[in-house]
């Protein structure tokens, strides 16, 4: 029976917008993590099927294909292809779900996922082109003239009940931990430096309760989440290796973990940040475990809300949760966050002897991904 293994899992530092990556084109980026990969790994780039890459702002220079510029840009084999997608913020994270079921099908036998955003030099939201993407039906059915992630946030805390206080004390923790990995070297064996930066340059060691709470509330007055709250706009871009263990043990290759279930799940399109919660659920289902049997959760910090409310509707051991910060503190280059997050929770599961890792993010449109991995 054929299955799919992670043999590899690399990043770049996560930048700053407008910092140390953001002289950086997109593709160069993604070049650096596909050429990282391969050297880490040791697979020949001659035996890969498909590169399938996330990128959210398709536009500029992040149009025309970037997964197949990359491959370009890398040096490797003009034979291997690339696809571009686009689900928002679980962009990577579904890279690698397609990826796992390529192999799975027999379709093919090395694929490498990943994805790119640099938001420095492409903005969030540039797609667009000033134009209406939803059309009249969508607003009209939801009653809403556009949809707003940060809006949602606010939404979710309210129905939760969550207070600026714990908004805030929770953005704090992040950066406590993230702070505390990187000075532990806890990165080090999943990052690929560049020239331009060799760490993850987000994280605000300086920030105190007093800082968060003096930021004001960008998306309703008075409200309870801000800039420190939210995720970082970022740069980065982040690669996983995927095949078959037969493959991986006929070209001498060492497997790191399973995809054991990948699912995707979606809910309210207004609200928009809730669906991790079902897709939790989905995918625990189809793997046969409970949440207690998962000893790493990483939800993806698009806003603190998101993973508190996500806490609160699974009951979670809440030391499991980002132990090494989320995209408040390390930030969240849009399309490669997925990867980076499972790069991420692969390196600190095999580090740690963690058996099973879960995954999930939101996404605009109200999805969410999620991923269950088993270590090996």
């Amino acid at each position: 029976m054929r299955d799919a293994v992670i043999v590899g899992a690399v990043r770049t530092p996560v930048g700053k917008r407008n910092g140390g990556l953001s002289g950086v084109h997109p593709v160069d980026l993604s070049a650096h993590v596909l050429r990282a990969l391969a050297e880490r790994v040791g697979f020949d780039p001659g035996n890969v099927d498909d590169v399938v890459w996330g990128t959210v702002s398709q536009v500029g220079e992040q149009s025309w294909n970037v997964a197949r510029n990359a491959v370009l840009a890398a040096g490797w084999p003009v034979s291997v292809p690339g696809t571009t997608l686009d689900r928002q913020c679980g962009s990577s994270q579904q890279a690698v779900h397609f990826a796992a079921a390529t192999v799975l099908s027999g379709q093919a036998d090395l694929v490498v996922a990943g994805g790119v955003e640099s938001m420095s030099r492409v903005p969030m939201g540039s797609s667009a082109q000033g134009q209406d993407p939803y059309g009249p039906l969508v607003l009209e059915r939801f009653g809403t003239v556009t949809f707003n992630q940060g809006v949602g946030a606010e939404m979710v805390a309210a129905r939760w009940g969550f207070s600026r206080q714990q908004l805030d004390e929770y953005a704090l923790a992040s950066h406590a931990a993230a702070a505390k990995a990187q000075d532990a070297g806890d990165f080090d064996s999943e990052i690929a430096a560049l020239p331009a930066l060799a760490l993850d340059e987000g994280i605000r060691r300086d920030t105190t309760i007093e800082k968060l709470a003096a930021l004001k509330t960008p998306f309703k007055a008075n409200g309870v989440v801000t800039a420190g709250s939210a995720s970082q706009i970022s740069d980065g871009a982040a690669a996983l290796a995927v095949t078959t263990s037969r493959w991986a043990a006929a070209h001498g290759l060492r497997p790191l973990a399973r995809v054991h279930t990948a699912v995707v799940a979606a809910a309210d399109p207004v609200i928009m940040l809730t669906a991790p919660i079902p897709a939790t659920a989905k995918a625990l289902a189809k793997a046969g475990l409970t949440l207690d049997e998962i000893g790493v959760y990483e939800v993806n910090e698009a806003f603190a809300s998101v993973p508190l409310a996500w806490l609160t509707e699974t009951g979670a051991d809440r030391s499991r949760l980002n132990p090494r910060g989320g995209a408040i503190a390390l930030g969240h280059p849009l399309g490669a966050s997925g990867a980076r997050i499972m790069t991420t929770m692969v390196h600190h599961m095999r580090q740690n002897g963690v058996r099973y890792g879960l995954q999930t993010m939101c996404e605009g449109g109200g999805m969410a991904n999620a991923t269950v991995l088993e270590l090996l």
